[in-house]
């Protein structure tokens, strides 16, 4: 668990192992996660699927190192961050991962060109190339109009894929998307999953996604279901 090199081919963007959280209500505890693991590999959309109160989004957090397990380790592109400090994960998540959540948390005073542009700028990189990459992405999702509209400005469908190109506004190798069609309707939610998913491939990033929605999971590459908190892998035709 040591290896601080990652080759591309050879080792999962993501990998899960044996992860365990328990939840204390009163003298109950709750095995959320019981030794759940997973590899989720470059280019491929991994769908997470369960019942409500699962523990999707746990999993998902820790994953993301915004949570700690119990027991278990998280490793992102060849590197350990279980043993990591507070800085030293916040290094990796502004690195190498993207979120996408249910509803968009986009900056309400900033245009969709500045709200995907400003964390390559936190990054460091030059106003003009950020604002270029965010050109290119808010265009390949159809915005190109709407650069310079704010959120409250922009439709649901908007919105959200306006999140979309900020999560991938960093190169990252890893998304990790809660929910990212849950709070739009059937035919918004399919227009933001089309783009999300070809946005993905097209980036060449592996993407761990948690959703509800089963007829999504199934066009996925493979779907995990969070059970008795173990993941068990199960074909996209069986969901």
């Amino acid at each position: 668990m040591d290896n601080n090199t990652y080759d591309n081919a050879h080792v999962p963007v993501l990998r899960l192992v044996d992860l365990r959280r328990v939840f204390h209500q009163g003298t109950r505890e709750i095995h959320v996660l019981a030794g759940a693991s997973v590899d989720v590999w470059p280019g491929q959309c991994v769908a997470l699927v369960g019942p409500s109160g699962a523990g999707k989004s746990t999993l998902l957090h820790i994953a993301g190192l915004l949570e700690t397990p119990d027991f278990g380790h998280v490793v992102v592109a060849g590197r350990d961050c279980s043993a990591m400090d507070d800085h030293q994960r916040t290094l990796v998540r502004r690195a190498e991962m993207g979120f996408i959540y249910q509803f968009h948390q986009l900056l309400p005073e900033f245009s969709a060109i500045e709200n995907v542009a400003i964390p390559q700028m936190i990054l460091g990189n030059p106003r003009n190339e950020g604002e270029e990459r965010a050109r290119k992405l808010l265009s390949s999702l159809g915005l190109g109009e709407r650069l310079d509209h704010r959120p409250a400005q922009l439709s649901g469908g908007e919105q959200q894929r306006t999140a979309i190109c900020r999560a991938l506004a960093n190169r990252p190798r890893l998304i990790l998307a809660d929910e990212p069609t849950g709070n739009l309707d059937p035919k918004t939610s399919e227009l933001v999953f089309h783009g999300l998913i070809g946005l993905f491939r097209s980036e060449g990033v592996a993407a761990l996604i948690a959703t509800h929605n089963l007829e999504l999971a199934r066009r996925m590459d493979r779907v995990v279901v969070l059970d008795s908190g173990v993941l068990v892998e199960i074909s996209p035709q069986a969901v």
